[in-house]
């Protein structure tokens, strides 16, 4: 479940859920080529029940990276994801822009 809107305050809703007792992972855009719906810096912070906050791409490979972000949660682990028009994945996920993102995602302690 999405709460607010694209940029809004993903930092401190973080910190929020974290203080009510939820596991957090952020997913952040580190490098973008090309065509790019969201730029470098864009955050994305999600919660362990699923629920998320802000955009690293205005919803096209969103899914994908919540996907990873959960499993961040369960095994601790950090991960670079990157989508692009000639990933495969990318084509599953929607990314259809032309472009290429890059996505570190890290649970946070």
């Amino acid at each position: 479940m999405a709460t607010g809107d694209l940029d809004g305050d993903v930092l401190a809703e973080a910190l929020t859920w974290q203080q009510a007792g939820h596991q957090v992972a952020l997913a952040t855009v580190t490098h973008t080529w090309g065509s790019s719906p969201r730029p470098v810096g864009s955050q994305l912070a999600v919660r362990d029940d699923s629920t998320f906050r802000g955009s690293v791409s205005g919803g096209c490979i969103e899914g994908a990276v919540i996907q990873e972000a959960l499993a961040a949660l369960k095994d601790g682990k950090t991960r670079n994801l990157e989508f692009s028009v000639s990933n495969e994945q990318a084509w599953e996920v929607g990314l259809t822009c032309g472009g290429t993102v890059q996505v570190f995602v890290e649970p946070v302690a």
